[in-house]
């Protein structure tokens, strides 16, 4: 049986986190391969710790791209990120490349050839959910720890608050009355900040952020408001901790809200159904909820690698739906192909739209007028309508 009150807990983390660097440094390297070939394949994987940049996988694509082109693409994103630090700096730190190309057995069973359409990149079980607790369709927690994260990270960038350093997290619990959020019953906020500063200064400026963030009337009580708990973070990024590709998919996600396949996004072409087909299950769910369908949804999908077809589609409304979930299942099928190819072509994938993605959630975020965040769009409410009469 669901309860109706109860808390629940979603934390984010910045771009500046060691993971987060690495999830755009594999990002950024998807994006130059799509950006010079749409249909090249990238599986690259990312590392960093103390002035140090790790990167390995396989790839195949334009070979005007070198070694070099891809370290320069790894300082880019860490001078962009913020990094001028002794121990993590976008210039000096040391970058190894263990790079190669594809392996001949994954691509035999991904490619199209003859009558074989485009196969998913590998087995796996992908799920996608939207809810109406936010107008961006989005569990409220995670919502409101990415948004603080993002408002702070406009103020460093801008240098309004040059005493905060890139990496911080944030993490928000909200009280549930009758399904709902209604307050925050505690805020956590750990930001890296200059040694010159006090932890009160790092408290004020913090909560100008938090404040502006929450919805009027829902700040949790002054003792459940933790800012930089251990008192001071002056050593942060990856000289604090060592950080790596994909290790950030439930903030990626949907914050624990919903259920998740196990697969990692970033440092992933769209061939790869881990990325594509999340990303589809999202783009429908979302467009569930937005037609009137259901208070909250989750969509499964389940693949075999070199299989076209899903194995399966598994939609739970939690009892808020308006229509069968087995119609729904079969109007979902109807309204979209969710072959990886299908996928690829419907959402426009093959595209150089990956490296903003690696920060602040991959969903909930606005559709970019150049096609990224387009499984964000509401464009398959009708057909989805129309599947269903």
């Amino acid at each position: 049986m669901s309860r109706d009150s109860y808390l629940f807990t979603s934390e984010s983390v910045s771009e500046g986190h060691p993971d987060k660097i690495c999830d755009r440094i594999s990002d950024s390297i998807v994006d130059l391969y799509l950006g010079g070939d749409a249909f090249s394949r990238v599986a690259v994987e990312t590392l960093t710790t103390t002035n140090r940049i790790v990167l390995a996988g396989e790839v195949r694509g334009p070979a005007a791209i070198t070694l070099d082109t891809l370290e320069q693409a790894a300082r880019r994103c860490v001078r962009e990120i913020g990094y001028e630090q002794a121990g993590f700096h976008w210039k000096t730190a040391e970058v190894d490349i263990y790079v190669h190309e594809q392996s001949a057995d994954i691509a035999q069973g991904v490619d199209a050839a003859g009558n074989k359409d485009e196969g998913a990149g590998d087995q796996g079980i992908m799920f996608g959910y939207a809810c109406t607790e936010t107008d961006a369709l989005m569990p409220a927690p995670i919502h409101y720890s990415h948004r603080i994260l993002q408002e702070m990270a406009k103020a460093r960038h801008s240098g309004d608050t040059p005493e905060l350093g890139p990496d911080s997290k944030s993490q928000v619990t909200l009280q549930y009355e009758n399904g709902k959020p209604v307050r925050a019953a505690s805020i956590v906020v750990s930001t890296q900040h200059r040694d010159d500063i006090e932890p009160e200064q790092v408290r004020e400026i913090v909560r100008g952020f938090v404040e502006k963030v929450i919805p009027q009337g829902w700040m949790c009580p002054e003792k459940d408001f933790y800012v930089n708990p251990t008192g001071r973070f002056v050593i942060g990024g990856p000289d604090g901790d060592a950080g790596l590709t994909g290790r950030k998919i439930i903030v990626d996600t949907y914050g624990g809200a919903a259920p998740h396949g196990g697969g990692a996004f970033s440092g992933k072409d769209p061939s790869k159904v881990d990325r594509s087909a999340a990303y589809a299950a999202r783009y429908v769910a979302k467009n569930v909820v937005a037609a009137g369908l259901a208070d909250k949804c989750t969509l499964q999908l389940a693949y075999a690698i070199g299989v076209s077809k899903p194995l399966s589609v598994y939609v739970d409304t939690y009892g808020t739906g308006t229509v069968d979930e087995a119609r729904l299942e079969a109007a979902i099928c109807e309204a979209m192909d969710l072959s990886p190819r299908g996928i690829r072509e419907h959402l426009q994938l093959s595209r150089p739209i990956y490296e903003r993605t690696a920060a602040y959630g991959h969903f909930g975020r606005e559709p970019d007028a150049d096609g990224g965040f387009s499984w964000e769009k509401l464009d398959l409410v009708e057909p989805i309508k129309a599947a269903l009469s």
